[in-house]
């Protein structure tokens, strides 16, 4: 255990409880210690002083103020964008790493399979959001074979798995979640969409990918998609292609009309078109197995501090 990073999660909610009960049951890099929220009732705080973790009601303020906040490298906030601001400077100026699960984008945007190694020196990192972690692996995959002109993601996720947090933050998810569709992904133009599913029983989480590309080798393009869905389910297991690749021509004669593209000169669409709709089953270690959207995240999140917490100690052994 003295050989671990030791870690603080802020925010007790779906998200930041389940990322605790990942690392404290999988992580052999890192270990809880501290964990924060701003209600002493929440079920979130109460299961983590079951489980022995230093906790705080006292938001980021009561985190500072703990003694076990010495000894933690690494700080996830799983709050809000809207709470990240002052998260990020207070804990940036004590000298801590921050891994941002909320779709503030201060730091830059990090997809573990795509360029998951680019930012394990920034001193904050941004994990987009789920419907980014599940999504722009594909375009990313699509657009390293032929060039993606415009990406579009539509990410479909149960009601009951979206706490006050990711219902606070729908503007935000759709503008992040489309930013790094081109930054990260590759695309020249994007659009994001979420879906909060009322159905019961809850439905699993789903997203299809649409990308719009040059002419290319549609093999090719099928083996890229399923070696990325490969990749991200190593982390992810419950993360699969619903079906096989789609693809569509589109051609001169019925050109497609992307308003989003206008700008490129290039509203006019003609090439080809991939869908891909996949699913993600959750690991059921806070919310049933439904909340695929909160596994992805979290999941994302665990890996990319666990190879920012080897980095650290590479740096100090070095």
């Amino acid at each position: 255990m003295g050989n671990k990073t030791r870690v603080a999660i802020i925010g007790s909610g779906n998200i930041g409880t389940d990322l605790m009960i990942k690392i404290m049951r999988l992580s052999k890099v890192l270990e809880m210690g501290a964990f924060v929220g701003i209600d002493p009732e929440s079920d979130g705080l109460k299961r983590a002083a079951r489980m022995g973790v230093p906790i705080t009601a006292e938001g980021i303020d009561g985190l500072l103020a703990m003694p076990a906040f010495a000894g933690i490298d690494i700080v996830f906030d799983a709050t809000s964008a809207g709470a990240h601001k002052r998260n990020s400077e207070l804990v940036l100026a004590a000298g801590k790493r921050m891994i941002d699960l909320t779709p503030a984008a201060i730091g830059p945007y990090t997809i573990p399979p795509v360029n998951g190694e680019a930012n394990l020196d920034a001193a904050n990192v941004n994990m987009v959001t789920c419907g980014g972690q599940a999504t722009i692996p594909i375009v990313a995959a699509v657009n390293r074979v032929a060039k993606v002109h415009y990406g579009e993601i539509v990410a479909s996720i149960s009601s009951k798995s979206a706490g006050p947090g990711t219902r606070a933050n729908i503007d935000e998810f759709t503008e992040t979640t489309s930013q790094a569709i081109v930054e990260v992904g590759g695309a020249t133009r994007s659009k994001a969409i979420i879906i909060l599913n009322p159905a019961e029983p809850p439905l699993i989480m789903r997203d299809t990918v649409y990308c719009l590309c040059d002419e290319a080798d549609r093999e090719a393009i099928r083996a890229s998609v399923e070696a990325m869905v490969a990749e991200v389910q190593s982390y992810v297991p419950g993360y699969r292609l619903k079906q096989a690749v789609q693809f569509e021509h589109i051609g001169s004669n019925r050109p497609l009309h992307i308003p989003e593209m206008a700008s490129t000169g290039r509203s006019e669409f003609t090439g080809l078109k991939v869908s891909v709709f996949l699913e993600v089953e959750g690991a059921a270690h806070y919310l049933p197995a439904y909340a695929g959207n909160l596994d992805i995240m979290t999941s994302a999140a665990l890996k990319t501090a666990e190879k920012i917490a080897i980095r650290m100690k590479e740096g100090i052994a070095a």
